[in-house]
């Protein structure tokens, strides 16, 4: 099969397209022809060499942490059919810049079958990174309010969506071009971020989402009630920062979860949430979707048309 592998880490050059075996399939496993992959923020620090799970001792390995595809081959105890149709989100090990992958059973569920296999790609990491951070970490119920940065991109228009199903006040952060396309997914205060100071103008949310970090972190805990939370995707925020605004903090890394991820099915099939492509590249132009992601910094998702 074709595959992208690393060898080394570097820039979107060290992704080349090779031929590899066919990978083993396990009793509890699935062979899935992988027809759509997305392309994530983690895979570009993994190429880099900034993911602290994947070492050199690692590679070559295939880049990729969700799919949609078919089961193509079953093993004997996967409880799934030849035929069906399924995304999955990975562990970094498996990858899925791929022709094929070989994928735990256990963590396939059935694509929504209102959305293209393209569109369906997009969802899986991206989808259960928001849905951990605002639920799992920040434990949001209705009737709260939460202050989203990068509501524009692969994540933030997930988590505006979600929120808003579960009625939570939303308010977010973008750029101007993006104003309106973040209001169209529910939020209720879009701020323009290059103009105006959020600090300025929010109070007392409950949680901070935070896919930026930096200066924009820091910003952010004036903007919690105490007793809030700031929650995190780019590393551990400063506990004694967070103690003297009377709050608490929380970074973490999404990981597979096949309840999770159902309960986001059911949202984007009843018509409550849907994931958002804004470019398409082929395999064998995983580098230049990478390239794309990390520069241009698009709304939605970017995603690898592997098959069909």
């Amino acid at each position: 099969m074709k595959a992208i592998r690393m060898h080394s880490f570097g820039g979107p050059e060290v992704l080349k397209l090779e031929e590899i075996d066919l990978p083993p399939v396990a009793a509890d496993a699935v062979l899935v022809k992988i027809s759509s992959a997305s392309v994530n923020p983690v895979d570009y620090k993994i190429r880099k060499g900034g993911y602290p799970r994947v070492t050199q001792d690692e590679l070559p390995m295939t880049p990729g942490r969700d799919l949609c595809g078919v089961v193509e081959q079953v093993g004997a105890g996967s409880g799934l059919r030849r035929g069906d149709q399924v995304i999955v989100m990975l562990g970094w090990e498996v990858g899925s810049y791929a022709e094929y992958a070989a994928v735990q059973s256990g963590l396939c569920v059935p694509k929504p079958e209102n959305l293209t296999a393209v569109e369906a790609g997009a969802v899986p990491l991206a989808g259960m990174t928001a849905w951990q951070g605002l639920f799992e970490y920040g434990a949001l119920t209705a009737g709260q309010r939460v202050l989203i940065h990068a509501g524009a991109g692969g994540v933030g228009h997930f988590a505006i969506q979600f929120a808003k199903a579960r009625g939570v006040e939303v308010t977010t952060t973008a750029n101007a071009a993006n104003l309106a396309f973040v209001r169209s997914l529910g939020a209720d205060v879009a701020i323009d971020y290059e103009h105006q100071k959020f600090e300025d103008q929010v109070r007392d949310v409950d949680v901070v989402f935070d896919l930026l970090g930096g200066e924009t972190r820091e910003r952010s805990w004036q903007t919690l009630k105490r007793g809030g939370i700031l929650v995190s995707t780019v590393g551990q925020p400063d506990e004694a920062t967070a103690v003297t605004h009377g709050v608490r903090a929380k970074g973490y890394t999404a990981r597979p979860n096949r309840e999770q991820l159902i309960e986001i099915v059911k949202l984007i099939t009843t018509g409550k949430v849907r994931p958002t492509v804004s470019k398409t590249f082929s395999l064998a132009a995983a580098a230049d979707g990478q390239r794309f992601l990390e520069q241009a910094h698009p709304r939605g998702k970017v995603v690898l048309q592997v098959s069909g």
